[in-house]
């Protein structure tokens, strides 16, 4: 009976041996794939049975058998990562927003509106030196239509922003409910295979992949459960559990004049369903983008930058204007066609001549109202320092905000590499596997060479010797 049990003591570590050997190579196999995360065959020993030795019994162990097949992921790691990537990933897309906005800006720069502005007022200043000069008032005109073009120019370019943030949180809350979806229909499969007794890690991984999209994206958390599912949620609302996902649904305006003035709406994520309930989301790149799409009062990046465009316009139309309607028969230069003032700025004057800058009963000689524009240039509540402010302002936010996004990043690569130094595959560590299994399979095979050379020799030798 003990010859027989060699047998099978042997054939399992063969059979133990040659599934550690396939989950080696499986490893191997992936090194190299986005999410893998390494897995190990775990060899548990079989306890012994009572074998008759003469006048007396010893337990003999009865070889090992595959306990299971080991998923090496750490849930706090993984955790980790996903809290550090929806942060990274907000503060990234609104360090973006600033970028955009400075491009717009385009300050400091020998193309900018301070540049235009400077131009302006060195114009206004030629014409107060000669103010019968045509071609000097002719200048002027000129330059005012530049600077009014680049105040349009710029105020539509934040439109166009605000419309692409419009389109690309759009096209994302797509992407979270595609998400959500596909986390429902992976719980569904890997309960299923767990139940079977089969190895449902490499669906963890792929799960684990688009779990991770929804932390970057939405910042959503995780929390596993016992059966293998996992629930999704997002600003503390579930968007997944078990096998069915929530959907979301984007609400408000689609143009930026609709976040502008005293009717401001905002733009918004809900739960599609009824009730129509806010999503409150806590982190990810649509919050980032949420916050540059938000009206002025509610710190939306592009409408702060708007209202300063806004605020500028008014400032030089009714500054310029203010002075201009002192002089002996002058008109305004400058026309507000309504809300919002920058993208309505024109010029109203076509002819030089009616550019008037002398003060009243003072001759045509006399530039002084010319003099008083000049001097704007100066003016530390002028349309020239306001801008500047305002510029100023969108500079100290943008750095600060490329530094925190920068801080968010590193910690972030920080989280994913503890995390790959844990889950990746070791070539060299595989490989040395290779070799220790390889030889426990040989040492197997041996074993049961030797025990079918003792079989042989009891049940074909033994009786006999002598014939």
């Amino acid at each position: 009976m003990s010859t027989f049990s060699g047998l099978n003591t042997a054939f399992s570590s063969l059979n133990a041996q040659r599934v550690a050997l396939e989950v080696s190579g499986q490893n191997i196999a992936n090194a190299n794939t986005v999410g893998y995360t390494r897995q190990r065959a775990h060899l548990e020993s079989v306890s012994g049975a009572q074998i008759s030795r003469g006048t007396y019994s010893q337990p003999v162990g009865q070889g090992v058998s595959i306990k299971g097949i080991e998923r090496l992921g750490d849930l706090f790691l993984d955790a980790r990562v996903r809290s550090t990537g929806s942060s990274a990933a907000m503060l990234s897309a609104r360090a973006d927003a600033y970028a955009r906005i400075e491009s717009i800006l385009n300050e400091p720069s020998d193309d900018g509106i301070s540049h235009s502005f400077n131009e302006l007022w060195s114009g206004f200043q030629e014409v107060a030196k000669s103010p019968q000069t045509l071609a000097t008032k002719q200048v002027v005109l000129e330059q005012s239509r530049a600077l009014a073009s680049e105040l349009r120019n710029g105020y539509s370019a934040l439109e166009t922003q605000w419309i692409q943030q419009h389109q690309e949180i759009t096209g994302q809350v797509a992407e979270i409910n595609a998400a959500a979806a596909s986390v429902a229909e992976f719980n569904t499969q890997i309960q299923l295979m767990n139940v079977s007794g089969g190895n449902a890690s490499e669906l963890i991984d792929q799960r684990q992949l688009v779990i991770q999209q929804l932390a970057e994206s939405a910042g959503a958390t995780a929390r596993f459960r016992e059966d293998g599912t996992v629930d999704v949620s997002v600003g503390g609302n579930i968007l997944v559990s078990g096998n069915s996902a929530q959907k979301l649904a984007v609400t408000g305006p689609s143009t930026l004049q609709g976040v502008m003035g005293a009717t401001a709406q905002t733009l918004q994520v809900v739960w599609e369903r009824p009730g129509s309930a806010i999503v409150n989301f806590d982190g990810g790149e649509i919050s980032g983008k949420l916050l540059a799409t938000a009206p002025a009062g509610q710190g939306g990046l592009i409408a702060k930058a708007a209202q300063g465009y806004n605020d500028v316009a008014t400032s030089l139309a009714t500054s310029v204007n203010g002075l201009l309607a002192k002089a002996d028969g002058g008109k305004p230069l400058f026309a507000l066609g309504g809300d919002p003032a920058a993208k309505t700025l024109s010029i109203t004057l076509t002819d030089p001549e009616d550019l008037k800058v002398g003060a009243p009963n003072m001759g045509e000689f006399d530039g002084s109202i010319a003099d008083e524009i000049a001097q704007l240039g100066s003016s530390i509540d002028g349309p020239s320092a306001q801008w500047k402010t305002f510029v100023v302002k969108v500079g100290v936010e943008a750095k600060s905000s490329a530094a925190s996004a920068e801080v968010a990043y590193s910690a972030f690569e920080t989280a994913a590499t503890l995390q790959l130094s844990n889950a990746s595959v070791d070539i060299d560590e595989e490989t040395v596997n290779l070799l220790t299994y390889q030889r426990g399979y040989q040492a197997a095979s041996r074993v049961l060479t030797t025990i079918d050379e003792m079989l042989d020799q009891l049940i074909n030798r033994t009786g006999v010797v002598g014939r």
